[in-house]
């Protein structure tokens, strides 16, 4: 039986898109090619073209769905979980070739002629809500503003991963953000908080 038409378009369309997320990954987003992207994800030149026109259509396509890419973990809103999620997304940007891909994107737009931050503000986004739910929970110190401090992680957490990536690939990540939470902890938790925190690697379970 000959498989739906809108099926085969669909399954066509992530085909392309987890191959360019693997070139873009691989040589970024000048070393690629649409060629090299075609014949990654085995599909002829009219059928790129009926889905991507061009390889900064192909960019923005993966670029623009990067918190589509990774499923959060659950947990109970507030400080130790917007702290596992940091180490949720490091854990992703090691092994998850799509996210990856869209981060490396969303770093060297300016080559494709972008100027996006929606990607960084939907992780601002992220945080704010663990950080207001924080608040509520009296995790927070009194000078703390949610949203600034969910702008400064994203900045840091930004360059460290970079930093990590061109020093090791991003191998020693999580204890990166693990240094990273160390010295931030205690300028945003309040004591008591703090000393119930966990911030190292797998961090429930263990102690900081």
């Amino acid at each position: 039986m000959a498989e739906p038409k809108q099926e085969r378009a669909v399954k066509t369309r992530e085909a392309i898109l987890y191959a360019a997320a693997q070139v873009f990954d691989e040589t970024g987003f000048n070393g690629s090619s649409i060629s090299k992207i075609m014949n990654r994800a085995g599909v002829t030149q009219g059928g790129m073209y009926f889905h991507f026109k061009s390889k900064q259509g192909l960019a923005q396509a993966v670029m623009a769905a990067q918190q589509d890419f990774v499923h959060l973990p659950p947990g109970e809103d507030g400080l130790q979980r917007l702290i596992d999620v940091t180490f949720h997304i490091a854990d992703e940007l090691q092994n998850n070739v799509m996210f990856r891909a869209s981060v490396r994107l969303a770093v060297e737009q300016g080559e494709f002629g972008m100027q996006d931050a929606t990607a960084y503000e939907g992780w601002v986004e992220q945080f704010y809500a663990q950080l207001v739910a924080a608040r509520g929970r009296g995790e927070l110190q009194e000078g703390v503003e949610e949203r600034e401090f969910a702008q400064v992680l994203v900045g840091a957490y930004t360059g460290t991963q970079l930093f990590s990536n061109v020093s090791t690939k991003r191998a020693d990540l999580p204890e990166r953000i693990a240094a990273l939470w160390r010295y931030l902890i205690p300028a945003v938790a309040t004591p008591q908080t703090a000393a119930r925190l966990h911030y190292r690697r797998g961090a429930r379970g263990s102690a900081a």
